[in-house]
C-alpha cells in the first residue's frame, strides 16, 4: 500500500458540538500549558478545592513529578469520598473482528490477512454462558467497524444480553443520535467512543481509509450520545499516538463541554496505552508507568465524580495498585478476540495483546487485598426509567 493518506468525506463542524470548540483550540498553545508549567503552578493547583483545565495541565506537567505521591494520596481520598471502597469489574465481549477501516495501530485493520469472525446468535449464547459463569454482571460489547456489524446486527443481538446482564455498554462504530436512542430502548446503558488523538493531522496519518478517517464525525459522537440521553458516556485517547499530555488536556476540554450540555449523563475516561499488535506501530510519545500514575491522579483531582477505567492492557503488577490510584472500574480475564470466552475462535486475531492474564478470581482477590470491595454491577436499568 502506498504511503498516501486516503481520506473519505469529512463531516462538517457542527455548531454547539465539540467539533466547533476544537476549532478554537490551538494544539501548540495547548501544549504550552504543560510545557511552561512551574512548581508554583503545581502548588497552586494542589491547594485549590476545585481545579480548572489550567490546573489539570500543571498537574500532568513535568513540573508536577516531585508531587506524585501527594497527588496519589489526594486521589485516593477523593475516590473513597465519592465512590467508597468499591471497584466494579466488567468483561469486554468482542462480537466481531471484521473491519472496513485501515488503522495503523490496530490488529483488526482491514489490510491484515487474518481470519475474520462475526459471532452469530448461537455463538453469542455460548459466550454469555461462559462469561456469566465467571460472575460478571456488566458487559462491554466491542466490534470492528463495518456495515456487516451495524444497526441491523445490533438490533438482533442486544436483546440476547439484557436478560443476563444488569449493565450493558458498547464500544462500536459511531452512530447517529436516533440510532443511539433506539439502542437505549433495547437496554443500552453506556457508550465508549475513543477519539484516539485530538490532533487532526496525526489522526489522519493513522486512519488511512474507512469511515473512521472522518475526524469530525467521530469527534461529535459523544454529543450525539448525550442528545440520545444515554446514561453513561466514555472518552479516551490512545496514549502514545501523539503527545499524551496535550491530548489529555484536549480531552479535559471535551469532558467539560459534554458535562455542561448533558448533565444527566455520567462520564468515564480510560487510559489505553499503545500495545503490541499485528502490523502495529511504535508510540510517538512514550508514557512511563510513573507518568501514567501521575496522569491518573491528575484526572481524579480535576474531577472527583469521574469514573475511571483500567483494562488488562496493563500489567498485573500495575493493576494491583489501581484502586489506590483512583480507578473505579477494571476489566478482568479479558479475551480480545471474538469467541474467546467459549473458546470458539482460537485462530481469530486479537485486537491487541493483553498483559494481565490472571483469572477473574485472582484479580478480585488482588482488589480485596487493597482493602476494596468487588462490585459486579454499579447501575440498575430500573433507575433509567
Amino acid at each position: 500500500m502506498s504511503g498516501a493518506i486516503r481520506v473519505l468525506h469529512q463531516s462538517p463542524v457542527v455548531e454547539g458540538q465539540f467539533s466547533a470548540q476544537l476549532e478554537t483550540l490551538n494544539w501548540d498553545d495547548t501544549a504550552a500549558k504543560h510545557l511552561n508549567a512551574t512548581e508554583a503552578d503545581v502548588r497552586r493547583a494542589l491547594a485549590k478545592p476545585k481545579r480548572d483545565i489550567n490546573d489539570f495541565a500543571a498537574l500532568i506537567s513535568p513540573a508536577a513529578k516531585p508531587f506524585i505521591n501527594e497527588m496519589v494520596a489526594e486521589s485516593e481520598r477523593l475516590t473513597l469520598q465519592r465512590f467508597g471502597k468499591t471497584v466494579s469489574l466488567f468483561a469486554p465481549l468482542y462480537l466481531s473482528n471484521t473491519c472496513a477501516n485501515e488503522c495503523t495501530y490496530c490488529g483488526f485493520s482491514m489490510s491484515n490477512a487474518i481470519k475474520r469472525l462475526t459471532l452469530d446468535e448461537q455463538q453469542i449464547e455460548r459466550e454469555i454462558k461462559a462469561i456469566k459463569q465467571k460472575g460478571f454482571d456488566h458487559i462491554l460489547l466491542v466490534t470492528g467497524e463495518t456495515k456487516k456489524v451495524s444497526m441491523p446486527y445490533f438490533e438482533r443481538m442486544l436483546p440476547l444480553f439484557k436478560p443476563a446482564f444488569s449493565q450493558l455498554s458498547m464500544e462500536v462504530q459511531p452512530l447517529e443520535m436516533d440510532e443511539y436512542a433506539q439502542l437505549k430502548e433495547l437496554g443500552l446503558d453506556g457508550v465508549l467512543v475513543y477519539q484516539e488523538t485530538y490532533r487532526r493531522s496525526t489522526y489522519l496519518e493513522h486512519h488511512l481509509r474507512g469511515n473512521k478517517s472522518d475526524f469530525n464525525y467521530r469527534l461529535d459522537a459523544p454529543d450525539r450520545i448525550g442528545q440520545a440521553k444515554v446514561h453513561k458516556i466514555g472518552l479516551g485517547v490512545l496514549l502514545g499516538l501523539d503527545d499524551w499530555r496535550t491530548d489529555s488536556i484536549m480531552m479535559a476540554h471535551h469532558l467539560r463541554h459534554l458535562q455542561k450540555r448533558y448533565w444527566r449523563s455520567r462520564f468515564s475516561v480510560a487510559f489505553p496505552r499503545i500495545r503490541p499488535c499485528a502490523g502495529g506501530i511504535v508510540p510517538k510519545s512514550v508514557i512511563s508507568d510513573l507518568e501514567l500514575v501521575q496522569l491518573i491522579a491528575a484526572w481524579r483531582l480535576f474531577d472527583a465524580d469521574l469514573e475511571m477505567s483500567l483494562s488488562t492492557r496493563e500489567s498485573a503488577e500495575f493493576r494491583n495498585h489501581a484502586a489506590r490510584m483512583g480507578f473505579t472500574t477494571m476489566s478482568a480475564e479479558s479475551k480480545t478476540q471474538p469467541g474467546g470466552y467459549a473458546d470458539d475462535a482460537k485462530e481469530a486475531l486479537e485486537q491487541f495483546e493483553i498483559s494481565d492474564e490472571r483469572s477473574v478470581t485472582e484479580i478480585a482477590n488482588a482488589i480485596r487485598a487493597q482493602g476494596r470491595e468487588v462490585v459486579w454491577k454499579d447501575w440498575d436499568i430500573s433507575l433509567n426509567l
